[in-house]
């Protein structure tokens, strides 16, 4: 198990100290989302008329907002990952079908070829057995 880290952010003008197992690069990434949602809605009109716990429940409501588009979002990444991994699947059992009826063919082809060959050479016997009993 990795060690706590502990990790001097500023949010909204505060200092605070987060620990976690995760890197001080990702709690200061953390603390930078906050900010940059924070700063968003200190840009709409209004704000700063609403109380501090309303403040506080609509950033809440849009970091929850953003969780679950996020979240969907991965899902349909995950379900097109899944469609890609059956389809690579089904490619690859056709490429397997395809390579054995290839080898198959080269089998027969060869099998043919002897074949061919066999009946050439009794063909030449044929023709020169003719031969010796015409003369």
């Amino acid at each position: 198990m990795s060690s706590k880290n502990r990790t001097q952010v500023i949010i909204a003008g505060k200092i605070y100290t987060l620990s976690g197992y995760e890197s001080e690069e990702y709690l200061q990434r953390v603390a930078t989302y906050l900010n940059g949602k924070i700063s968003e809605f200190r840009n709409l009109d209004g704000y700063h008329r609403l109380s501090p716990e309303m403040r506080g429940i609509l950033l809440n409501l849009n970091t929850a907002d953003d969780y679950f588009k996020m979240k969907k979002k991965v899902e349909e990444l995950e379900d097109s990952l899944s469609e890609k991994d059956r389809e690579l699947y089904d490619f690859k059992h056709e490429l397997i079908t395809a390579q054995i009826r290839l080898e198959n063919a080269e089998k027969e082809q060869r099998a043919l070829e002897e074949k061919n060959a066999q009946l050439q050479k009794e063909l030449l016997q044929f023709e020169m057995q003719s031969k010796k009993s015409k003369e």
